[in-house]
């Protein structure tokens, strides 16, 4: 249910988010001091004085959110941290207090801020334990190093942080979280000027190597030349399936003695012609 009202905050978050923009239609409150209309406001909250603030004040939602935006990655969505942001300014109107005699601006930022730090903390996959040793860690790396003028080892660390070697190694995993990234995110311009994602240039270890293939399909059928069809098998067999002289035994229905004694005649034959063969082997110049 919990999740359910987040999503559904979102949703409408963004939505406030898109559509927030001022107006630019005249309202009965423009003429009105401000002082005077948050006096009205405390006194009778009205859903279009509400609006009205909402709309007054919504420069210093972006403003908040395009600094905190500029220190963050580029798959996080500015519209995400202004949909928070409105939700700080929000509660801001309904708790400002009129006694404390500050000035609304001042009062809203640190929500509207706040509310946005939410945000990024719930959008965070990494728990905020894991996080807090990660930083631990770290603070203690650096304080070594700089004293020391050494690279700090586990020791010194744990040391520094005054805790066990056992519990130590909990940290170390700890801070050794594997950051998430987006494949859609930028990765460099081409020469071209296009734009490249990761997904265009990450590596797909899966995929075969079409010169790779052609080169073994030659080395193949070069060591394979001139043997008969049981050298052959015990070359195919033993190199490029793996198997053992007893398994080639087996499927040739040879003993393993036999099948070592051919395998080691290949390999002298194979040697006098790679020798004889060397210089059609040698890069062109």
């Amino acid at each position: 249910m919990t999740a359910m009202k987040s999503s559904a905050r979102a949703r409408s978050g963004r939505h406030t988010a898109r559509h927030a923009e001022p107006s630019g239609a005249p309202t009965p409150f423009d003429n009105k001091p401000v002082e005077r209309l948050w006096v009205e406001y405390k006194k009778k909250p009205s859903q279009e004085l509400r609006n009205f603030f909402m709309e007054k004040y919504l420069h210093l939602v972006k403003y908040n959110a395009e600094r905190i935006y500029a220190r963050l990655p580029d798959e996080v969505d500015i519209e995400d941290l202004m949909s928070a942001g409105l939700f700080g300014l929000m509660d801001a109107i309904d708790a400002f207090d009129l006694e404390r005699k500050v000035k609304f601006e001042t009062y809203c930022a640190p929500r509207i801020r706040g509310a946005i730090l939410d945000e990024l903390r719930s959008m965070d996959w990494v728990p905020r334990l894991v996080r807090h040793r990660t930083s631990r860690v770290e603070q203690a790396r650096q304080k070594v190093e700089m004293e020391s003028g050494q690279r700090a080892t586990d020791d010194d660390i744990a040391r520094r942080l005054n805790i066990e070697q056992d519990e130590f190694l909990k940290y170390k995993r700890d801070s050794a979280a594997v950051g998430v990234t987006s494949i859609t995110r930028r990765a460099f311009n081409s020469d071209g000027g296009r734009e490249l994602r990761e997904i265009d240039i990450i590596k797909d270890d899966n995929q075969g190597d079409p010169i790779h293939d052609v080169q073994r399909k030659d080395i193949k059928e070069m060591m394979t030349k001139g043997l008969t069809r049981a050298e052959r098998l015990i070359v195919i067999l033993y190199y490029y399936e793996g198997m053992t002289m007893k398994e080639i035994g087996a499927t040739l229905d040879l003993s393993e003695s036999r099948v070592s004694q051919m395998h080691s005649s290949i390999l002298a034959r194979l040697k006098a012609q790679m020798q004889h063969r060397m210089r059609e082997l040698e890069p062109t110049g």
